[in-house]
């Protein structure tokens, strides 16, 4: 697994819908993700990479890690295509791929030129994977991830 191993910060992703679709009122925190590890995919609607291999990834993860103690949150980082990647499409890909988590919208803050994930995360683009641990580290940050290792690794922990 790639390391980045650094504590991870705290989310500033301002726009959230819950599992079920519904706004969520206050910025979503780590914490509310549940002890355990968490995995977070950062997607655009428009990225093919997105929804050829990272949602399909998430999926197998999902359905092997949610009963595990794993918390799942999926962030739409609008880096370009602002026209596209809209709040409205996070409800679209939460459906279409049928996972039951939170998604957020994050768009560059005033003057920025990045999203608050990509700057605080060090993400270089979508799809991409983020692995924290129960202690809160930066233990996977990359483009593709191996989800039957994962699976494994985790199982293991």
């Amino acid at each position: 697994m790639s390391v980045a191993e650094r504590q991870a910060p705290e989310l500033r992703v301002q726009k959230w819908i819950s599992k079920d679709g519904g706004n969520v009122v206050a910025p979503l925190n780590l914490s509310d993700l549940g002890t355990g590890p968490k995995i977070l995919l950062a997607f655009q609607h428009w990225c093919h990479g997105c929804h050829l291999h990272g949602f399909p990834t998430l999926q197998k993860l999902y359905g092997a890690l949610s009963s595990k103690g794993v918390g799942f949150a999926v962030i739409q980082t609008v880096f370009e295509g602002a026209h596209e990647n809209t709040v409205e499409k996070l409800r679209v890909n939460q459906l279409k791929y049928e996972l039951p988590v939170a998604f957020g919208h994050d768009d560059p803050p005033a003057g920025a030129m990045f999203p608050t994930f990509m700057e605080d995360y060090r993400t270089r683009g979508t799809p991409w994977f983020t692995v924290i641990d129960a202690g809160g580290r930066i233990v996977f940050s990359d483009f593709h991830l191996d989800a039957d290792r994962l699976v494994k690794d985790l199982d293991q922990a």
